[in-house]
């Protein structure tokens, strides 16, 4: 008996102390909220929208399946007053939304999200303290998402810049905003991840984290331990609207360097190249002869752009740019976006198998994205080939509107050419690193392939080129 109730006494002095450790071990965010609050702002929106109807009322929620993916989490907006309209104009009210942001010095300028003050008649910071100023936007940068806005005011707290290449899974993070109104709400957890890549975001290597997020957190700070600013809470992941545990935020260092670029010239500078890229999946690279999955896959080369005149070309793939290792799609963006436009860069490719160097000069990106126009659909259907297609040659004029380049549309798609996602009104432009100049052609080509290999189309969808992987399937 006694031997039991001292075995008992022990294992609770034991489990009481790892308890206790575990409880020391945990972070306290006191300090932080205390010292860094003040400097996180709420920001709310007032714009001015015309409706057919003198009573407007908000867009009615959809299917939660088939809401967007990534959820811009701005307070969604809300109908005011409706104002008739004048000399038979559509009506006009006010629509409202709320946000946050932080002071990064202290005579007034706030970094929040672009998306928060896009197309705003009016934007009004409200600080801790109550205090209440019109602001001007400075700039916004889609791309990034950051905007950069000013307040006159002096005196007032600052945050502090961290690094977010220190940053590591697993540390702990807080972020400080205004989640549904709810001014100066901190929540808490830990980065998920680093450097993510997300859809239409090629700017940003987002960091993830599983931190709360809600509507109206979106342009306020992240914060490390130290009470550094390490990122902007951007995005979320989330089917209802409110947090899942799948935030991102931008890294205060891509921010930063773009509201410097806002302040200076009110606009953005970026280098551009003139390609469209994707991702290198493991059949695309044994298509292309590679033993590895690292680079960024050449889908479409501009005509006349940077690349064109540097020589790269479709089907290439680039492994460095100016130095920069390119592991993966993502990253070139990322690198030829901080490249000065004018400058020299050499750039490594593998072409069929072999490697090579070009000098490209840098152009500045365009604002406006080239349009590619989409070939119609002929009357004619011809046979299927080998790999489950049904191809026509394009007409003079659909080859026009692809600047006098040979394709073959797309009538019918069957087979394990569709499995790979192919269809109906596609573009075949190239299969593997040879341009498509014929049907025949084309033809003669994939029959050289044998039986369970792998190739590659380059194909035009829309706007978009992108390589897809096909497997040569046994004759029926």
């Amino acid at each position: 008996m006694m031997k039991n109730w001292i075995a008992a006494v022990a294992f609770s002095l034991i489990s009481a102390v790892h308890l206790n450790g575990y409880a020391k071990d945990l972070p306290d965010f006191t300090e932080l909220a205390e010292k860094q609050g003040p400097a996180v702002v709420n920001i709310s929106i007032t714009q001015s929208i015309r409706t057919a109807n003198a009573m407007p009322f908000p867009s009615m929620p959809g299917d939660e399946q088939m809401q967007e993916f990534f959820k811009r989490f701005g307070i969604p907006n809300f109908p005011g007053q409706g104002v008739p309209g004048q000399n038979g104009q559509q009506p006009e009210y006010k629509s409202q939304s709320l946000g946050s942001g932080f002071i990064i010095s202290s005579d007034g300028y706030i970094l929040t999200n672009a998306h928060v003050v896009s197309e705003a008649d009016e934007v009004i910071v409200k600080l801790s303290d109550k205090r209440e100023f019109k602001a001007k936007i400075i700039g916004a940068d889609k791309r990034t998402d950051v905007a950069l806005v000013k307040i006159e005011a002096t005196g007032l707290p600052k945050v502090t810049a961290g690094d977010p290449g220190k940053l590591k899974v697993g540390e702990w993070v807080a972020a400080i905003g205004s989640p549904f109104g709810l001014e100066n709400t901190m929540t808490a957890g830990i980065v998920s991840a680093k450097g993510r890549a997300l859809p239409q975001e090629n700017f940003v290597p987002f960091i993830q984290t599983d931190v709360a997020i809600n509507p109206g957190n979106s342009g306020g700070p992240l914060f490390n331990l130290a009470g550094e600013v390490v990122g902007i809470n951007s995005q979320i992941y989330s089917r209802s609207g409110g947090s899942m545990g799948l935030s991102f935020a931008i890294p205060i260092d891509v921010a930063l360097d773009i509201s410097n670029q806002l302040k200076m010239s009110g606009k953005i500078t970026r280098g551009w190249l003139g390609v469209v890229i994707q991702e290198l999946s493991k059949e695309l690279a044994e298509s292309f002869g590679m033993k590895n999955t690292n680079g960024a896959l050449v889908a479409a080369v501009e005509k006349n752009g940077p690349a064109d005149k540097g020589g790269l070309e479709a089907g290439d793939v680039i492994t460095k740019f100016d130095g920069k290792a390119i592991l993966t799609s993502s990253d070139l963006p990322r690198a030829v976006g901080a490249a000065k436009p004018g400058k020299v860069v050499v750039v490594e490719i593998l072409r069929k198998g072999s490697e090579k160097s070009l000098k490209i000069n840098v152009g500045e990106m365009p604002t406006d994205a080239t349009e590619v126009a989409q070939s119609s659909q002929p009357a004619t259907k011809p046979e299927l080939n080998r790999i489950g297609l049904v191809l026509k040659e394009l007409t003079a004029q659909q080859k026009k509107k692809l600047n006098g380049k040979n394709g073959l549309l797309v009538i019918d798609a069957q087979g394990a050419v569709a499995q790979a996602g192919i269809r109906r009104g596609d573009v075949v432009l190239g299969l593997n690193n040879t341009e498509v100049q014929s049907l025949d052609q084309f033809n003669k080509h994939l029959a050289s392939f044998a039986v369970g290999k792998t190739v590659a189309l380059l194909v035009l969808r829309g706007e978009s080129t992108l390589y897809v992987p096909v497997k040569i399937p046994a004759s029926k």
